[in-house]
């Protein structure tokens, strides 16, 4: 036993040394007491990151956009009848979905697919309520439905601007998927303007991407931003496997908008033409249009008589802008046009022969050809800004020289007013209307004679960093 004291002591000496150096080499290192270190690509110099130009941090509130948004949400269950089989006896099918109800009256968008072919529509609501819903009418084209239910006082999303939407922006989706009522997930914008080829020929797409959850049940409910605003109806995922996988697709709430009041006041949709044949532009069209990208559209084809032919549109000419928004690309132009309605003016500018030009276009009846070039002038601005709810006046010599650009400026806004429920707020400098520019009120008030149904109006604040636009619909 002696003999072995020995061996077994250093052994257990050897065991503690061994153990403690492990322990010394595997102890946690602090931020405070080393150098964090730098990660550099093999292939580009280290570049010192620059804290001017990052973003603050924080986060949305996304709580209070849900709480105010998802009341407005309802499910959709539509009945399907079957034919009758052997023994005489109809089954009946059920199709689920989602609606966002838009109005305190009781109309709820949803998709067509949702309550297509339904014989029986009934809408659920968060707080427990049911209702029959009467189908007022659909469009397949932009795969949308306005549905009525007899009630008042409801719960409703006023509509939010989804030509300001930008790529990156949070966005709530709200609906019922697998009859998971009022279920909420977060995402951003993915893209915009998303052609995925899944409705018909005639159809328009312009899609909102986000990488918001949806899932079967969602169809037909809300895309929201953080202000609890609607700027989409969820309509369709990209799958292989039938459920989300990471893309989900919205009708941005201006088309939404324009088509369901078509659809309440007229009973159909009442869609401009144009009365051209597009293609997207390439590097090559690009390159002999002398763009220094490639975006636009280019025109192939121009009907005999029609509104872009009146207008002196050419085959060969490259559209780049509609009333002051970018045309990048075929479903920008697509859903720009499918806007507006027949009688609407359009300020166009397109590239012919490596040169800029400008030119007005009315929008015929997709029905029939356009009689005349005649735009009528005859409005009154005066009534106009009295429609949209706002005051405003020319810039003092003090603003001119302390502002960086011209305008006129926003002095008052009502209060309710279509301008107010738009989020502009006072001492907005307008710069741009439908894309023309304006440095005074006498500028402003001749472009507004030529405003159509519609004002996209830019500018700036003085006191907030970057450009604004806001779009308002006109009487």
């Amino acid at each position: 036993m002696k003999k072995i004291a020995p061996f077994f002591l250093t052994g257990l000496l050897s065991a503690g040394l061994a153990l403690g150096l492990f322990n010394l080499m595997d102890k946690p290192s602090y931020g405070d007491h080393q150098t964090e270190p730098q990660m550099v690509l093999t292939n580009y110099s280290p570049i010192e990151p620059s804290m001017a130009s990052a973003l603050p941090i924080g986060a949305p509130d996304l709580v209070k956009a849900s709480n105010s948004s998802k009341m407005a949400v309802v499910y959709i269950e539509s009945t399907l009848s079957t034919p009758s089989n052997y023994f005489g006896r109809s089954r009946a099918q059920a199709s689920t979905g989602s609606g966002v109800i838009i109005s305190e009256n009781g109309y709820i968008a949803t998709n067509h697919h949702v309550i297509e072919g339904g014989s029986e529509i009934s809408v659920l609501m968060e707080d427990g309520r049911e209702f029959e819903a009467k189908v007022i009418g659909s469009d397949p084209s932009t795969d949308l439905a306005l549905l009525k239910v007899d009630a008042k006082g409801l719960p409703h999303l006023s509509f939010g601007d989804s030509d300001s939407v930008q790529v990156g922006e949070w966005v709530l989706a709200i609906g019922n998927p697998f009859r998971l009522y009022s279920t909420v997930t977060a995402g951003i914008v993915s893209a915009k303007s998303r052609n995925i080829n899944i409705l018909d020929n005639s159809a328009i797409e312009a899609f909102i991407q986000t990488d918001a959850a949806v899932n079967p049940g969602n169809s037909g409910g809300a895309l929201v931003n953080t202000r609890g605003q609607l700027v989409g109806v969820n309509t369709a995922i990209m799958t292989t496997s039938g459920m989300y996988e990471g893309f989900s697709f919205a009708v941005p709430s201006n088309l939404v908008k324009k088509v369901l009041e078509d659809i309440r006041e007229f009973g159909s949709i009442r869609r401009g033409w144009l009365g051209v044949v597009i293609r997207p532009i390439d590097a090559t069209s690009a390159k002999k249009a002398g763009l220094d990208e490639i975006s636009g559209v280019l025109i192939e084809e121009v009907n005999v008589s029609s509104a872009a032919d009146q207008a002196g549109l050419k085959a060969g000419d490259v559209i780049i802008n509609i009333d002051g928004q970018k045309i990048m690309t075929s479903p920008d132009f697509m859903s720009k046009i499918g806007q507006h309605r027949p009688g609407d003016i359009l300020n166009f500018q397109y590239i012919r022969d490596g040169k800029r030009k400008d030119t007005i276009v009315k929008l015929s009846d997709s029905r029939v050809a356009t009689l005349g070039n005649q735009i009528t002038t005859d409005v009154n601005p005066d009534e106009i800004l009295t429609d949209i709810g706002i005051n405003i006046r020319n810039l003092n010599a003090g603003e001119k020289e302390r502002l960086p650009k011209e305008g006129v400026i926003v002095n008052t806004i009502e209060p309710g007013s279509k301008t107010s429920r738009a989020n502009m707020e006072e001492k907005f400098i307008i710069t741009r209307i439908n894309g023309e520019s304006i440095k005074n009120t006498d500028e402003l008030k001749t472009a507004l004679k030529h405003a159509g149904t519609g004002l996209y109006l830019q500018g700036y604040y003085e006191d907030y960093p970057g450009d604004y636009a806001y779009t308002l619909a006109l009487k």
